[in-house]
This record gives structure tokens, sequence and C-alpha cells, in this order.
């Protein structure tokens, strides 16, 4: 089998014209025919080493490209082209390229904050009072001005629930000390009165007692019977207009007060009847009487034996009808004026 022989080196120029299909100029060579080894083309450290582009660089214009098509397709979920075209579909860009874009964009270099550094990346809007409590962060700030606010309201709150609950106590308070003045002035207005009125029941009791010993019961072995009042067809008025003493024929009637006889005699349906008139005015009328002991004009005086029980004029059976009236006018309960004179039948 034939081989081809291997070919011989040269060590002429190329064609000054012409060299597979490329002119060259005449001050370009002199060639030589390059073999590559390893050392030669093994890249040189420290020579023609290409610096990171800062301020526009691929890195960072990609991001904002990335960031854009993000916003657009974030803001409508399509492009929209010129009128009377098709809409072009954008597709979303994996999120994790954008990330480890601004990853290099932050690691390039330019103004930026180290990481873990307490640096606040502004400090808009902190006020002269926030830097004189030590905040110069605008976040912490605001966030310290919030609190603050919160609990000056809530202190505002427990302030006016603390003078509502004061001045509630204080009202209730004066209420009880009004209210307690006000029961023990009662108590003490109560007292007296019922002192007054025991003073003037004991009064009365005296005088009534005083009296007694100037009025004297008409009769004695007695039964009341007809009280004043009493209805029946048995008295032309209609009613009893006397109080009856019940009591054997015979008994004694006695002048009930000093006084001055001013009838003494028959009265038809009264029976036999004497008429006492007392200084006041006021007349005792004794009824029924069966007989009389005393005379017109007589003086006599309490206790004094005027007549005696009977069952004369218009009677059912032995009694004595006493009646009073007052300035010798019409009658009126003689068991009332009895007590009023001290006396209790």
């Amino acid at each position: 089998m034939a081989s081809n022989r291997p070919a011989q080196p040269t060590s002429f120029p190329p064609n000054d014209t012409q060299t597979f299909g490329y002119a060259y100029g005449k001050d370009e060579g002199p060639w030589e025919e390059w073999n590559p080894t390893e050392d030669s083309i093994r890249p040189l450290r420290g020579r023609h080493r290409v610096s990171k582009q800062r301020g526009g660089g691929l890195a960072r214009s990609s991001t904002v490209l990335g960031v854009g098509v993000i916003a657009a397709v974030g803001a409508g979920g399509m492009a929209t082209a010129a009128p009377g075209k098709p809409p072009v579909s954008i597709s979303l860009p994996d999120l994790s390229s954008v990330t480890e874009s601004a990853k290099a964009l932050i690691s390039d270099g330019g103004p930026s904050t180290p990481k873990g550094s307490a640096t606040p990346l502004t400090s808009a809007g902190v006020t002269s009072a926030d830097a004189a409590q030590g905040n110069t962060d605008a976040g912490e700030a605001l966030r310290a001005r919030i609190i603050q606010q919160a609990e000056s309201q809530q202190d505002q709150i427990d302030k006016a629930a603390q003078d509502a609950a004061e001045s509630a106590a204080a009202k209730k308070a004066v209420a009880l000390a009004a209210q307690q003045k006000d029961d023990a002035e009662a108590k003490v207005a109560a007292e007296k009165k019922k002192a007054d009125e025991a003073a003037k029941q004991k009064a009365e009791a005296a005088r009534l007692a005083e009296l007694a010993k100037s009025y004297s019961l008409p009769t004695s072995s007695y039964t009341l019977t007809s009280r004043f009042g009493d209805a029946g067809s048995m008295w032309s008025s209609g009613y009893h207009t006397g109080l009856d003493f019940a009591a054997p024929t015979g008994t004694l009637i006695k002048a009930i007060h000093s006084g001055t006889i001013t009838e003494a005699g028959w009265a038809g349906s009264y029976g036999y009847r004497t008429i006492l008139t007392l200084d006041d005015g006021t007349e005792l009328w004794f009824c029924h009487q069966s007989s009389i002991s005393v005379s017109v004009g007589q003086k006599v005086a309490t206790g004094d034996v005027i007549g005696r029980v009977g069952a004369t004029g218009n009677v059912t059976g032995p009694h004595l009808h006493l009646e009073v009236h007052p300035d010798g006018g019409s009658a009126i309960d003689p068991m009332a004026w009895l007590h009023s004179k001290g006396l209790n039948p």
C-alpha cells in the first residue's frame, strides 16, 4: 500500500498578495508556522485582565431589563404591540436569574450597605427629637413615635377613667353624707315629734284627770244599750239621738257637772225629763226618770242626785236616756263628749 510522504516544512513567507483568500499588506510578516503547546496556550496571570465594569455594566443592565420586564408583565400580563399588529406574549423570566443578577450587581461594587451593617439605608423622616433620642433610622423613629403616641393615648384614657372614678366616688360620698344628714335630721325630728306627742298626751291625761274630778258619770250599775245614731222606727227622728244607760228602776241619777237646773217635768215621749245647763251653755238632758229630785233654777254640783231611773215616756224598759246639746243646739254624741271630759262609760 502506498503512503503519502510528510509535508516538508517551509520557510518562505506567505504570498504578499493573498493567502487562503485573505489579503495582507507588505508590512506584515514575516510569518512562520505556529505549533501551540501547553505553555503557549496557558493564560497569563496579571496581564490582559478585563477590569470589572462599574456603573452600567452588563450585569446591572440585565438586572434593570429584567426588572422592567417583570414590571411590564405584572402590570398587564402581556405587552401590547403597535396598532394593527397582534399582541406579543412576554414570558416571565426565572426569578432566580434576576436574584443572581441583583446579587452580582451588589457584589460588583458601587455605594451599598455592607451586609450586617447597622447603618440605616436612609435618614429621611428622622426629626431632631428622634436624633436626640438616638433614633437615626427612619423606620425605627416612626415605630418609636407610634409607640409613644399609643402610650400617650393609653395614659390619657387611664387618667380619664381614674378622674371619672374619683368624681363618681366623690359624688357618692357627698350623696351618702347628705343622706346620712337627712336621716339624722329625720330621726331627730321623729324623736322630737314623738316626745312632743308623748308630752301632749301626758298633759291631756293630766288635764282630763283634773277635769274628771269635776265631772261624774250620771249613774252606776248600768249597761249601755242604744248608742247615738242608731237607726229605728222607735224614734221620731228615725235615729237615736242619745246614749241609753239601762238600769233598774229607782237607780240614782247624778249631776255630771256643776250647773243650773233649767227644766224639770213631763216632756211627752221623753217622759219625766230634767235639763241641767252648764256654765259654758251646754245642756244635758236626763230622760225617762221615774222621779225628779230638783227644781228649775236650782244650782247643783258634780255628783248631786237629781232623780231616779224609770220607764216613763216612749220606752221598752227602764233606762236613763242622756242627750248633750252644746249651747242648746242640736244633739251630739254623748259618748264623745263624756270622753272629752275624762269619763269612760
